[in-house]
């Protein structure tokens, strides 16, 4: 499944050929408040997130794609 992920959401930037390790370590064990409604689900982000930015990338490719 991070394999995909990686394929997918990750093709171009700083982590398009780590390993599943610093996958998990950078984008998937994050603090995020799950809120969830009728129509979408949003995870907030703490603002000291130092890769926030890339977690919004990702999350991005995997919606569109």
């Amino acid at each position: 499944m991070l394999e995909a992920f990686r394929r997918i959401a990750l093709a171009v930037g700083e982590l398009a050929n780590a390993y599943v390790g610093t996958i998990r370590l950078k984008l998937l064990k994050i603090g995020a408040v799950v809120l969830r409604n009728t129509r979408r689900i949003r995870l907030p982000l703490s603002n000291s997130c130092p890769h926030q930015e890339l977690f919004h990338t990702a999350a991005a490719r995997l919606q569109s794609g």
